[in-house]
C-alpha cells in the first residue's frame, strides 16, 4: 500500500490512473487512503476524495468496496462534520439512480430485461448453459445485461445506505429520504422479493435498536421528530404492499406501526390514523375477517366524524354506510362451533393480534370473546348515533334483515334494495383522505346473510317444505348454492335442516324437546298451567304436626344439607380432575404432533440443505473443470502461434495434451525466451557503454572552451552592473538632500501643533482621573452601607432563631412533662381497673359457690319426694297441674328452674299443642360462664329473648 504525506497526492495519483485507463489502481489507491488509519482527521480534500472514490464505484459497479468506503468516511466525520457524509450519500445514490435510469433509456423492452425474479441471486444454470451454447446474443439477452446489472446495483446502493444510516441519530431524515426511495424503487419496477426483503430490513433495524439503548449516537424514538419519521416511513412501507397487493407484508406493516405506537405510548396525528384504518378494512376485507372490517370501519367513521369538520354530508352518508354494510356482512354464526382445543388456541391468538390492532384490548377482559361480536358492534352502532348517518336503502335493509319476521318473502323484499345499493359509491371529496368507497363489494355477503336469515325464520314455522318452494323464496342463488350455504349454518348449529333429494323435499328437523328453541317455551308454559291449577283448586291447609313428631327437624335438615353439599363438592372436584386430566391428555398429544412435526421438518430441512449443498459442490466442480479447459484451450492456442511466428514446426496435439504439459511447455519456452532476451540486453548494455564513453572523450574539449568563454562575457556583465548601480545610488542621494531642504521650513509650526496637542490631552486625562476617583469612593460608600445593613440583619435574624429555639424548648419539656403526666395517670388507672376486675372475679366466684350448694339441696329434697311411696295420685295431678304454671312464674321472678320440672313443662306444652321450643339463644359470644358452660340448661322459658334477660338479670343481682 503507497503512504501518501498528503491526502492531495492520493488524489493526484489516483486521476493519473484514471487518465491512462488504470481505473481499478486509482479505486484501490483511493480506497487504502480512505481505510488508512494515518488520515482520520476530517479535512475538506477527504470529502472530495469520497466524492471521486464513489465515482469509481459506481462506474465500476463496485458495491462492496463503497460500503467500507463510507463505513470509514462515517467513523471520520461522525463527530466533526456528519453534514459531509450526508452529502457523499446523496451524491453515491444521484451517480447509482441515474446509472440505472440511463441504461433503462438504453434497453427498449423494460418489462423483458427486469423478468428477474431475485436481484441478488446469482446467474442459473440454464443461463450459464444458454450462454456457452448459443453464438449470437439475442436482444433480450442483450437487454438483460444492460439493465439488470445497474438495477442490480441500484438495490445495492439503497441496502448499503440504509444499513450505514441505521443508528445515526443525526442523519434520521437521510435515512428515512433513502427508505422511500427503495419503496418507490418496489413500487415503479414491481419488485415484490426486494420489497419483502426491505421490510424486513427496516424491521431488523429497529429491532436492534430497541434492543441495544446503550450505543452513543442511537436515534430517540421519544423525541416527536424522530417518531414521526420512523412513521411515515411505516405508513408509506403500509401504502405500497397495498398496492403490490401484498397483503401478508401488509398485514405486518400495521403490526409494525402499532408496535411502534406502543412502544412510545403516543397516539399519532389523526390524518395518519385515518390512513392506518383504511388500510386495515382492505386487509381484513382479503383476508375474510369481516368482523375486524367492519370494526376498522367503524373507527374510521368515528375518526372521520370527530376530527375532519371539512367532510361533505355526502361522504359521510357513504362512510356510515359502509360501517352498517360491513357489520351486517358478519356471519350471524359462530365459526368456532366444534372446533379443536388447537384451533381455538390459534383463533384466540389470532382474535388477541387484530383487536390489538383495531384499539381493543382482550387482556383486562375476559369474556374478550363476546365483547367483539356482531351483536355487540350493531349495539354500539345503534348507539353511537351510526344509523343516522346512512342512506335510506340501508336502513331498509338493516330493519328486514335484523327485525323483521317474514319468513315467505325476505329475499324477495331485500332483492331490490341490494341493486339499489350495488349501484351507490364511488370517489369522496378531497376533504376525505379515504379515496373512495365502493358498496357494491357488500352485496354477495348480504345475499348470504339474507338466505341464512330466511331458512332460519322457514325452520321457526315450517317442518317440511318442496325444494322448488324453497328455490323461488330464494331469488340469489341456485338451490346448490344454498344447498352449500345451508350445509355450513349446519354444522355452526344455525339451524336445524336435511335436505331429502329423492323426496325432494327440506326437512327442519327442529323437534327434540331439548332443542334451544322450545325449551324455553315448554317451561313457561309449564309454570303457567301450574299457576292455573293452583288457583282452580288451592291447596287445603292443615295444622302442622311436625314439631310435635320431629322435634330436631332443622338439625336434621341442616345434617342433610351438608351431606348434600359435600356430596356436591366431591362431585364438582371429580369433574375438575376428570377435565383435568382430559385437558393434560390433550396437551401432551399436541405437545407429541408438535414435537414430531418439528422433529419432520428439521430432518426435511437438513435434507434439502444437503441437497443444495451437493448440488452446489457439483455445480462448482463443473465450473472449475470448464473453467480450466477454457485455460488449457487458451494456453494451446498461444503456444501454437508463438511456434508458428518463429517459423518452427508445431508439434502439440491439444486433444492429446493436458493443462499441466501446455503449463509445462509454455514454462520452458518462456524460459528459454527469457534467457535469449538477458543475452542481447547484456550485448546491447556493452555497445552502448563504448559509444558513450567515444561520446564523453570527443566532447571534453568543447565543453572545456565554453566554459572559458561564459566566464570572460559574465565578468564584462559584472562591471557593467556595477556601474550602473553606483550612478543611480548618487542620483537618489541628491533627491534626499532637496527633500531635507524643503521640510527643514516646517518644524517651528510642528512643535507648535505637538505641544497643543499634548496638553489638550493632559487636561482630558486630568479630568477623567478625577471622576474616576470620585465613582469609586461612592461605591466603596455604598458597599459600606450595604455591609453594614447585612451584618444588622445577620444579627437581628440570630436573635430571633435563638428566641425561636428557646421557645421550642420549653414547648418540648411541656410536651414531655404532660406525656409523663398522662403516662402516670393511665397506669394508676389501669391499677383500679385491675382492683375492681379482681373484686369482681372473686364476687363471682362466691356467687357460683352459693349456687351450686342450693341446686345440691333442691336435688337432694327431689330425690327423697320420689322415694315416697304412699302419696295419692290426686297429689301428683296437682303437681301436674301446678307445673305449667311454676313453669310460667319461673321465668317471671327470674329463678332456676331444675331439669324434671322444665321435661314436664315441656311434655305438658306439647300435649296441648304449643308450638315448637325455639333455638338456644343462652350461649351469646360475651364470655359469660353461666350462658356457655351449663349443658344442663333448658334451650327456652317461655319467650326465649325475655327469659334469657331475665335469668342474666338475677345472676347480675
Amino acid at each position: 500500500m503507497s503512504q501518501f504525506l498528503k491526502p492531495e497526492n492520493a488524489l493526484k495519483r489516483a486521476e493519473e490512473l484514471i487518465n491512462v485507463g488504470q481505473k481499478q489502481d486509482a479505486l484501490q489507491t483511493l480506497h487504502d487512503l480512505i481505510t488508512s488509519k494515518r488520515y482520520r482527521a476530517w479535512q475538506k480534500t477527504l470529502e472530495r476524495i469520497m466524492f471521486k472514490y464513489v465515482e469509481l464505484c459506481v462506474e465500476m459497479r463496485k458495491g462492496r468496496y463503497a460500503k467500507d468506503g463510507l463505513i470509514q468516511y462515517r467513523i471520520i466525520c461522525q463527530q466533526v462534520n456528519v453534514g459531509s457524509l450526508e452529502e457523499v450519500i446523496k451524491h453515491y445514490m444521484h451517480l447509482s439512480t441515474e446509472k440505472a435510469e440511463k441504461a433503462r433509456s438504453q434497453a427498449q423492452e423494460l418489462e423483458d430485461a427486469l423478468d428477474v425474479d431475485d436481484l441478488e441471486a446469482d446467474k442459473k444454470p440454464e443461463d450459464l448453459m444458454l450462454s456457452y451454447v448459443s453464438g449470437e446474443k439475442g436482444k433480450e439477452r442483450s437487454d438483460r445485461e444492460l439493465v439488470t446489472p445497474w438495477f442490480k446495483f441500484l438495490w445495492e446502493t439503497y441496502r448499503t445506505v440504509l444499513e450505514i444510516l441505521r443508528n445515526n441519530s443525526k442523519l434520521e431524515a437521510l435515512y428515512a429520504m433513502t427508505a422511500h426511495r427503495a419503496f418507490q424503487f418496489c413500487k415503479q419496477y414491481k419488485r415484490t422479493t426486494e420489497f419483502r426483503r426491505l421490510c424486513e430490513i427496516i424491521r431488523n433495524h429497529l429491532a436492534n435498536l430497541n434492543k441495544y439503548r446503550d450505543q452513543r449516537d442511537r436515534p430517540d424514538l421519544s423525541a416527536p421528530e424522530s417518531l414521526q419519521l420512523y412513521l411515515d416511513t411505516r405508513f408509506e412501507q403500509l401504502k405500497i404492499a397495498t398496492e403490490l397487493e401484498l397483503w401478508q407484508e401488509a398485514f405486518r406493516s400495521v403490526e409494525d406501526i402499532h408496535g411502534l405506537m406502543c412502544l412510545v405510548k403516543k397516539t399519532p396525528k389523526s390524518s395518519l390514523m385515518v390512513v392506518y384504518y383504511a388500510k386495515l378494512t382492505e386487509i381484513f376485507w382479503i383476508s375474510s375477517s369481516h368482523l375486524y372490517h367492519a370494526y376498522a370501519w367503524f373507527r374510521l367513521f368515528l375518526l372521520q366524524r370527530s376530527f375532519n369538520k371539512n367532510l361533505s354530508q355526502k361522504d359521510l352518508q357513504l362512510i356510515a354506510s359502509s360501517v352498517v354494510l360491513a357489520a351486517l356482512s358478519v356471519p350471524p354464526h359462530d365459526h368456532t362451533h366444534g372446533a379443536s382445543h388447537f384451533e381455538l388456541e390459534h383463533e384466540k391468538e389470532r382474535n388477541f393480534r387484530m383487536a390489538n390492532l383495531i384499539g381493543f384490548n382482550l387482556e383486562t377482559k375476559p369474556e374478550g370473546r363476546e365483547v367483539l361480536s356482531r351483536s355487540s358492534l350493531l349495539a354500539e352502532l345503534a348507539s353511537k348515533g351510526v344509523m343516522s348517518f346512512v342512506a335510506q336503502e340501508v336502513k331498509d335493509i338493516y330493519h328486514l334483515v335484523e327485525h323483521e319476521f317474514l319468513p315467505s318473502d325476505l329475499a324477495l323484499k331485500v332483492q331490490p334494495l341490494l341493486t339499489k345499493i350495488s349501484k351507490l359509491g364511488g370517489k369522496l371529496s378531497t376533504a376525505s383522505t379515504v379515496p373512495e368507497v365502493q358498496l357494491s363489494q357488500y352485496v354477495p355477503a348480504l345475499e348470504k346473510l339474507s338466505t341464512l336469515r330466511l331458512l332460519q325464520q322457514v325452520s321457526n314455522v315450517y317442518q317440511t317444505m318442496k325444494i322448488e318452494t324453497l328455490s323461488g323464496m330464494i331469488p340469489f342463488f341456485d338451490f346448490s348454492v344454498v344447498e352449500k350455504i345451508s350445509v355450513d349454518a349446519v354444522k355452526q348449529k344455525f339451524v336445524s335442516m336435511k335436505v331429502d333429494h329423492m323426496k325432494n323435499v327440506v326437512v327442519f328437523c327442529k323437534v327434540s324437546l331439548e332443542s334451544d328453541g322450545l325449551r324455553d317455551h315448554l317451561a313457561n308454559f309449564a309454570e303457567q298451567l301450574n299457576k292455573a291449577r293452583q288457583m282452580i283448586y288451592p291447596p287445603e291447609r292443615k295444622p302442622s304436626k311436625l314439631g310435635a313428631l320431629l322435634p330436631s327437624l332443622t338439625e336434621i335438615v341442616a345434617k342433610e344439607h351438608k351431606r348434600l353439599l359435600a356430596r356436591k363438592s366431591i362431585i364438582e372436584k371429580r369433574k375438575e380432575e376428570q377435565e383435568r386430566q382430559l385437558l393434560e391428555m390433550e396437551r401432551e398429544e399436541e405437545s407429541k404432533k408438535l414435537k414430531l412435526q418439528k422433529i419432520t421438518e428439521e430432518a426435511e430441512q437438513r435434507r434439502l440443505a444437503a441437497e443444495f449443498e451437493q448440488r452446489k459442490n457439483q455445480r462448482i466442480l463443473r465450473e472449475i473443470e470448464e473453467r480450466q479447459m477454457e485455460e488449457t484451450q487458451a494456453l494451446l492456442q498461444e503456444a501454437e502461434k508463438r511456434i508458428k511466428k518463429k517459423g518452427k514446426k508445431p508439434i502439440i496435439e491439444g486433444d492429446k495434451m493436458s493443462k499441466q504439459t501446455l503449463m509445462e511447455l509454455a514454462l520452458t519456452e518462456q524460459l528459454r525466451e527469457r534467457q535469449e532476451m538477458e543475452k542481447k540486453l547484456q550485448k546491447l548494455a556493452k555497445t552502448m557503454d563504448y559509444l558513450e564513453r567515444a561520446k564523453r572523450e570527443e566532447a571534453a574539449p568543447l565543453i572545456e572552451a565554453a566554459y572559458q568563454q561564459r566566464l570572460v562575457e559574465e565578468r564584462i556583465l559584472h562591471e557593467h552592473l556595477q556601474q550602473q548601480e553606483v550612478e543611480l545610488s548618487q542620483q537618489r542621494h541628491e533627491g534626499d538632500l532637496r527633500e531635507k531642504d524643503r521640510l527643514v521650513r516646517m518644524i517651528s509650526n510642528k512643535e507648535i501643533y505637538q505641544e497643543r496637542v499634548v496638553s489638550h490631552r493632559q487636561a482630558e486625562f486630568d479630568r477623567l482621573s478625577r471622576e474616576r476617583e470620585e465613582r469609586i469612593s461612592r461605591i466603596l460608600l455604598s458597599r459600606r452601607q450595604e455591609r453594614e445593613k447585612l451584618r444588622k440583619l445577620k444579627f437581628y435574624l440570630k436573635l430571633e432563631e435563638e428566641k425561636q429555639e428557646k421557645l421550642r424548648a420549653e414547648e418540648e419539656a411541656r410536651k414531655q412533662e404532660e406525656a409523663e403526666r398522662r403516662k402516670k395517670e393511665e397506669a394508676e388507672r389501669l391499677a383500679k381497673l385491675a382492683e375492681i376486675a379482681e373484686k369482681q372475679r372473686q364476687r363471682e366466684l362466691e356467687l357460683e359457690e352459693k349456687e351450686r350448694k342450693r341446686r345440691e339441696e333442691l336435688l337432694g329434697r327431689t330425690a327423697e319426694a320420689a322415694l315416697k311411696p304412699s302419696e295419692p295420685l290426686a297429689r301428683s295431678s296437682e303437681s301436674l297441674s301446678a307445673a305449667p304454671a311454676a313453669a310460667a312464674a319461673a321465668p317471671a321472678a327470674g329463678k332456676y328452674v331444675p331439669k324434671f320440672r322444665r321435661e314436664r313443662t315441656e311434655g305438658a306444652g306439647a300435649a296441648a299443642s304449643a308450638p315448637p321450643p325455639e333455638t338456644d339463644r343462652w350461649s351469646k359470644p360475651d364470655g359469660d360462664r353461666w350462658r356457655s358452660g351449663d349443658d344442663r340448661r333448658p334451650s327456652a322459658f317461655g319467650s326465649g329473648s325475655r327469659a334469657s334477660s331475665t335469668w342474666s338479670s338475677s345472676r347480675n343481682r
